[in-house]
């Protein structure tokens, strides 16, 4: 067993981290942070999930306490990261060892009053956590700057490439130091990532981990012959009601704000994530299905990386991805740590040759079942059950229906609302062919 102490990290984060109750380095974190600590570029390769953020994040701590202080818009250090919930994560992992050696760690991220991101750089931050476009705004209004940032480090990078953040990327990269420390991770080092790498990095030594993969011991797969859309449409209701954590893959945010509203129609807690939504609503989101208030959330492919929430039990694949890759990091958010973890897909008629095409490009076998919504091997497979059918408001939605005006009230029911002649007004009328089409 390597402990961090053996890895040669300072004794404070040593302590806080035994504190957390975490000694023994992952695989990623024994073989690399030693060379992060000795100021070697490093090419992390691996999942999410294998420790990369310690890898990167504790060796960033430990030469920003070995050397100066930070001014105020001048972080030393800096993380990019692809996506919000990425960057908080991050933000959170590192702020209790950076406390210990009292550092600040701040991330700064769309969806966020910009105002707020410039009050808290007016303070010194020696560990800056961004996303591109923040970072690129706040860079722009002359409030962030990276002249002194002494090491880098982009995690995801092979996400970022999907975004189509590189570009960004390589404009914030071009404005630090060229002499500059640069760790990146990345589940894959090729195409425009490597671009990355010969650009910006120095003689960079890279560690792997096992890739992305959905054949672990520890999780099952199932393709899940539901017919039609309709027949779909009544067999997600079941799996929704069905107990423990479960994440819903689908391709548009569109498709995610519809499904959590049927969800929540006939009693089952859902909540939406996808990158409309707002940073509190995606918060709240996030806090609810971790601490399991909320035990189904809907998602795009936001929330197929980079976002680590124990105890899932089934990931469902309500849209079948768009490339095998996908596949996998969806797949990946469940049977983590060792725990078990079924992942099935859901497969009209019309859809059996794609997603088998799919499940050989991820290297997967994926029994296939057919299954209605009051099949007996759906309840096996899922857990699936009849759900409550007691509706639950959305966040927000009894509050408005409270505070609507009389006139509006009366839209609803009640009498017509008069016009100054005392004849019934065209509201009304208007208001019911509305309703009608609804």
């Amino acid at each position: 067993m390597t402990t961090f102490k053996d890895l040669g990290l300072p004794l404070p984060i040593v302590r806080e981290l035994q504190r957390q109750g975490i000694t023994e380095a992952f695989p990623i974190q024994e073989a690399a942070i030693p060379d992060a600590l000795a100021g070697r570029d490093v090419l992390g390769r691996g999942p999410t999930g294998s420790g990369k953020t310690f890898t990167f994040g504790l060796p960033m701590l430990t030469r920003l306490a070995e050397s100066g202080a930070s001014r105020p818009g001048h972080p030393r250090a800096l993380v990019l990261s692809p996506t919000r919930e990425l960057a908080s994560q991050i933000r959170e992992r590192l702020e209790d060892p950076a406390a210990a050696l009292g550092l600040r760690v701040l991330d700064v991220v769309g969806g966020v009053n910009v105002s707020r991101n410039i009050r808290s750089l007016a303070a010194p931050v020696d560990l800056l956590v961004a996303t591109p476009g923040r970072a690129q705004d706040l860079l722009d209004q002359g409030k962030l700057h990276f002249d002194e940032v002494a090491v880098t480090a982009i995690d995801e990078a092979d996400q970022m490439a999907d975004m189509g953040f590189l570009p960004q990327v390589r404009r914030l990269m071009d404005r630090t130091p060229k002499t500059g420390q640069r760790l990146l991770f990345s589940a894959t080092l090729d195409g425009d990532v490597q671009k990355l790498v010969s650009r910006y990095m120095h003689d960079p030594i890279t560690h792997s981990t096992a890739p992305a993969q959905a054949s672990v011991d520890t999780m099952s797969h199932y393709r899940l012959l539901v017919g039609n859309r309709d027949s779909r449409s009544d067999i997600v209701l079941q799996i929704g009601a069905r107990e423990g954590k479960t994440i819903m893959f689908m391709r548009t945010k569109h498709g995610v704000d519809r499904q959590v509203k049927k969800l929540r129609r006939v009693g089952v807690n859902a909540a939406g994530l996808h990158g409309d939504k707002g940073q509190s609503t995606r918060t709240n989101a996030l806090a609810g299905f971790a601490d399991g208030s909320v035990p189904v959330l809907v998602a795009t492919d936001i929330a197929a990386r980079g976002i680590d929430i124990n105890d899932v039990s089934l990931v469902v694949h309500l849209d079948p991805p768009a490339e095998h890759k996908a596949y996998l990091h969806r797949a990946g958010r469940t049977a983590r740590a060792g725990s078990t973890g079924t992942v099935v897909t859901l497969v009209m008629d019309e859809q059996r040759k794609e997603v088998a095409d799919l499940m050989r490009k991820a290297g997967v076998d994926a029994r296939e079942v057919k299954v209605t919504a009051d099949s007996d091997v759906l309840a096996k497979i899922t857990g699936a059950q009849n759900p409550t059918g007691t509706p639950l408001t959305l966040p927000g939605q009894q509050q408005k229906s409270q505070s609507q005006s009389p006139q509006r009230q009366n839209r609803r029911g009640g009498p017509a609302p008069r016009g100054r002649n005392g004849r019934a007004g065209r509201t009304g009328g208007n208001s019911n062919r509305r309703r009608r089409s609804s």
